[in-house]
């Protein structure tokens, strides 16, 4: 089973930068203690991360993913500003859908039947049935290549236009995973954490 999760420094300052990467590195001696499989992409700030996709692969991997769902709140003085008043400082956990893949067409999946070729009349008249139809059955993209007059080249057409089809399919489907990830980052709230710890050290005090 894999895990993907999303831990975001939000809007916040500094401080919450150097906990996103408490964050993270808390989460590898979890996963290597519970013989996890950890990757961690992560984005680098002035003073910690501003962020990290970190996917865990292994046996207890949700549980454990589940356990870091929601706000994390790191009490400490400030490394930053030692006279800062403030003391309470906040991450996001989420939950994220793996982005998806380049697809590439599977003949296997592609339901293809011919047809009559329509075209201009007289002699150019095209009477055999060359057309081809070409179905993607997962998702149900349809196209009809009928301007050669070989059926061989026209459901090689085919094949070749549903791919295009496939692919910017997919293309949406990334952009909109984006743009549901852009709003994660904007959606911490400050409050009723799920884990709290405290210190340098990071130590879990609830």
């Amino acid at each position: 089973m894999s895990v993907t999760l999303l831990i975001t420094s939000g809007d916040g300052p500094g401080e919450c930068e150097i906990a996103v990467a408490k964050v993270v590195e808390r989460l590898r001696i979890e996963a290597e203690a519970q013989d996890i499989d950890l990757d961690a992409a992560v984005v680098e700030g002035r003073s910690g991360l501003l962020s990290a996709t970190v996917s865990l692969d292994g046996a207890g991997s949700g549980a454990m993913a589940s356990t870091w769902f929601g706000t994390i709140q790191w009490i400490a003085q400030s490394p930053l500003r030692p006279k800062h008043r403030r003391k309470n400082w906040f991450v996001g956990v989420h939950p994220v859908d793996a982005p998806p893949t380049m697809p590439t067409l599977d003949p296997n999946d592609v339901s293809l039947s011919t047809l009559r070729a329509g075209g201009p009349g007289g002699q150019h008249q095209n009477t055999t049935d060359s057309a081809v139809r070409a179905v993607h059955v997962p998702t149900g993209l349809a196209v009809v290549a009928r301007s050669e007059r070989s059926q061989h080249r026209n459901k090689a057409r085919a094949l070749e236009r549903l791919q295009v089809l496939l692919t910017l399919r997919t293309v949406k489907d990334i952009e909109a995973h984006d743009r549901s990830r852009n709003r994660l980052h904007h959606q911490l709230e400050r409050g009723n954490p799920v884990r709290v710890f405290s210190g340098a050290q990071f130590r879990e005090i609830r």
